[in-house]
């Protein structure tokens, strides 16, 4: 078998950095000023390092079986910067395959054609709707990476401006405020924030990378009016978990300024739980108290979803192997819940989840065919689903992990199913995966009508990329996705 020489192989990889070096600053041009959001393979390319580029251009070879370099997707970058787009996102990895097996050519001819939508549709005075104002009610686990996220994405025109959070006053505002904002600046899971903070005591204001947040000091919704602060038609992201059914989070919606509230737990009554990519449809403008549901019912139903479609499922029994959460004790302690006051780090603890009953409020057809159980494990984040279900048509493994593959690549699911291959992930390489769920492969079991699925999840970021989906729903902000997907 022949073999380049180092050197030949040493100096492609130096010539394929220098390409991706060149290809950062079109990236963040098309984001900043088109709204334009190039991803690889559903991975975004934007505010990529050089070697986290070329690691995605290396992963399209283990979902596709071919080598995809960026000496394939520089030209389709450098065209697109060229092509006035409008808004849009766009998968430069599917394209550069699709160019790749075409055989090269015009890449503005290629571009033009498969992204004919959006050509010369650039509003240079950037008419794509009014900008929505967001309330973050609660700054504590997911307040903090919805943060995050909302201020990542305000430099591409997301359309939605984080305006202020509202927490409970801690005696010296000064400190609080410092406080908040090295939990921000500083995450053990998730790392550092990426980009500067600063605070300004005297206004009670965080800034995260140019976004001005104000820091409302309040006890109860009561206490607000945010019309003081400028803040008008905002949707109120409530992470409290104080308040789950439409009473205690209709006060929110009594406050001035406040046009609707989205809760980051399941919701009671009739609150309607939304998992995005699933029922999102069915959110109407009269709407006005929404529920995300929770992390696991999001990671969940997207596999339910497809599976159901396509091989039906008679019933079966989701496990839920869960992070522990700040709901428990470091050390046993009183606790209204049975068993979550014995120590979480020390403690696998079997408890109850309302995962596999929530799954039918955003799928229907699943009442009554699900039962489900809890255990809360020593890790901080990054939890899992075990999904053992009965089908109505027979399958193996292999077919179930090809339907799923082809799920997770090149379906309406992209966001919320991910997959992985790879017989040495643990749990901390999901830490920060933006998907809902992800299939791990080597782990399905499939004998007959029998299957028994694994599903990771972040129940930390996956989730909050999720709520923020529904955010951008709520607020009419939504893109093309291109090329688009088959199935």
């Amino acid at each position: 078998m022949s073999q380049q020489p180092s050197d030949t192989v040493f100096q492609e990889w130096h010539d394929n950095q220098a390409l991706a070096e060149q290809m950062i600053p079109m990236i963040g041009s098309l984001y900043r000023h088109n709204n334009v959001v190039t991803t690889l393979y559903g991975r975004s390319l934007f505010n990529r390092s050089v070697i986290r580029i070329l690691k995605d251009h290396r992963f399209v070879r283990k979902v596709e079986g071919t080598e995809l370099s960026v000496q394939d997707t520089y030209p389709l970058v450098k065209a697109m910067t060229e092509l006035n787009l409008g808004p849009a996102h766009v998968d430069v990895g599917k394209l550069g395959v699709a160019f790749k097996k075409r055989g090269g050519g015009d890449a503005l001819a290629f571009l033009r054609e498969e992204l004919a939508e959006i050509v010369d549709a650039h509003d240079p005075n950037g008419s794509n709707g009014e900008p929505k104002d967001v309330v973050l009610y609660g700054f504590g686990r997911i307040g903090r990476i919805l943060a995050r996220v909302l201020v990542e994405k305000a430099g591409g025109g997301n359309l939605l401006r984080l305006r202020a959070i509202v927490v409970r006053g801690r005696g010296d505002i000064a400190k609080d405020l410092e406080k908040r904002a090295s939990l921000l600046r500083r995450d053990s899971v998730h790392g550092p924030f990426d980009g500067t903070i600063s605070v300004d005591a005297e206004a009670r204001t965080i800034t995260a990378n140019g976004n001005v947040i104000q820091v409302i000091y309040a006890d109860s919704p009561a206490d607000v009016d945010y019309t003081t602060y400028g803040i008008n038609n905002a949707v109120v992201v409530d992470n409290t978990g104080i308040w789950r059914d439409e009473a205690g989070l209709g006060q929110h919606l009594q406050c001035k300024g406040v046009a609707k509230a989205l809760l980051t737990a399941p919701g009671k009554g009739d609150i309607k739980n939304i998992v995005y990519g699933i029922n999102h449809d069915d959110l109407s403008d009269d709407d006005r108290i929404i529920s995300a549901a929770s992390c696991t019912t999001n990671a969940i139903v997207p596999v339910l979803k497809v599976l159901n479609d396509e091989f039906g499922v008679e019933h079966g029994h989701v496990e839920t192997v869960h992070s522990y959460t700040n709901d428990q004790n470091l050390i046993d302690n009183y606790h209204k819940g049975d068993r979550r006051g014995r120590s979480a780090p020390l403690n696998m603890v079997l408890t109850e989840t309302g995962a596999a009953k929530a799954v039918a409020k955003a799928l229907p057809e699943f009442a009554g065919k699900l039962t489900g159980n809890a255990i809360r494990v020593p890790t901080p984040n990054v939890s899992m689903a075990i999904l053992n279900l009965r089908l109505e048509k027979e399958t193996d493994a292999a077919a179930l992990n090809d339907f799923l593959r082809h799920m997770s690549l090149d379906s309406p699911f992209q966001k919320q199913i991910d997959y992985v291959d790879s017989p040495e992930v643990v749990s901390t390489d999901f830490v920060g995966n933006r998907h809902a769920g992800i299939v791990d492969a080597k782990a399905t079991i499939a004998n007959g009508k029998n299957a028994v699925l694994y599903v990771w999840y972040d129940n930390e970021f996956g989730y909050s990329c999720q709520v923020i989906r529904i955010l951008q729903h709520m607020s009419n902000v939504s893109f093309l996705k291109l090329p688009r997907a088959s199935a």
